[in-house]
């Protein structure tokens, strides 16, 4: 038996293996990706519309001179952004309808929602 080669039995399981990676490497590559900007305790836009159905990234990226908290109970997640900074969080597929965000630190003001259609 030559050690230095591998049994070929492996050899399927090692290419379904790289095909997997392969796979979901570009499923991460494909995912569409929504900018907000927060700035004065506000988000713009207010409204993201994404298409319902899909998984997304919603780039978020705090150009303001304090830290903020982006949050949405509706969408399950929660993320500190220091200022000067941005953030990529993935959101599942969603059902069509308006799912809720804020700025946890300037919650009169940092509003907003995803629009899933």
């Amino acid at each position: 038996m030559n050690l230095l080669k591998p049994p070929m039995r492996s050899l399927p399981a090692l290419a379904l293996m790289l095909g997997a990676l392969l796979a979901t490497s570009a499923l991460a590559e494909d995912l569409a990706t929504f900018k907000l900007v927060a700035r004065d305790g506000k988000f713009d836009p207010t409204v993201v519309e994404v298409p319902a159905g899909k998984r997304f990234k919603l780039e978020v990226s705090n150009e303001g001179k304090s830290a903020i908290e982006f949050e949405s109970r509706d969408l399950k997640q929660e993320k500190v952004i220091p200022p000067g900074r941005k953030a990529m969080v993935t959101i599942n597929a969603l059902k069509p309808g308006e799912y809720r965000f804020f700025d946890e630190f300037h919650e009169k003001t940092g509003q907003g929602k995803v629009v899933a259609k």
